[in-house]
């Protein structure tokens, strides 16, 4: 056998193992239950976004009544809550050319939106809103949560590092932190008090947020 011959059962193999790898690797970048970006992968791809765009919107989702849902009805319906979720907020994306949207953990998710106009914030919230409280379908019932949402404009943050995606992030948590004192509901940075933050983030913030604003129907 030449040695031709011999290399071609080698770079088959390689070429497997290399189209598996890349597999894997995809794989890993999304959260398995949302099928969205983990929180790595959407914070490098909103990074991406914000330094090539003038008006992107960061946005932060924390669902209302999740454990409420967990604890009358069971996990699998708080996991169909957060596929139905995770569909919403990407039919609501649809639309938009540049976008990304992750999941950062339990019950809270984000977006980044390049926005053509930065008049357009409120009218982006309000639809992800919409789309995100519908009811969704499990088991033969029809299921909701509430969701508390804030949304921060880059071109409204002071130039520098109040641009970069952990201080929109920041200022996107304390709109959502408002509205959902407000019994949840939607609301943009500026019009969000200012709050004290330890380590870059709202002080006093867990991990996610569990007060039941609606029942599951």
């Amino acid at each position: 056998m030449n040695m031709a011959s011999a290399a071609g059962p080698l770079a088959a193999g390689w070429g497997v193992h290399s189209v598996w790898m890349r597999r894997c690797l995809a794989s890993a970048r999304h959260d398995p239950l949302s099928g969205l970006w983990t929180r790595d992968a959407f914070e490098y791809r909103a990074g991406w976004l914000l330094a090539r765009h003038p008006h992107v919107a960061v946005v932060l989702v924390d669902l209302d009544g999740f454990k409420a849902l967990n604890d009358t009805h069971g996990h699998a319906v708080g996991d169909a809550a957060i596929r139905a979720t995770a569909g919403s907020l990407s039919d609501a994306l649809t639309g938009h050319r540049r976008a990304v949207a992750g999941r950062l953990g339990g019950d809270e998710f984000a977006a980044a939106v390049v926005l053509p106009d930065p008049v357009a914030l409120p009218w982006l919230l309000r639809g992800l809103h919409d789309e995100i409280t519908a009811p969704f379908r499990h088991d033969g019932r029809d299921l909701r949560v509430g969701a508390s949402i804030g949304g921060a404009l880059s071109s409204d943050a002071p130039a520098g590092t109040g641009r970069e995606l952990p201080a929109l992030l920041r200022l996107a948590d304390e709109a959502m932190y408002t509205a959902k004192q407000g019994g949840g509901g939607w609301q943009t940075a500026g019009f969000a008090p200012r709050l004290t933050t330890t380590a870059g983030r709202r002080t006093g913030r867990p991990g996610t947020h569990t007060t039941p604003r609606e029942e599951a129907s």
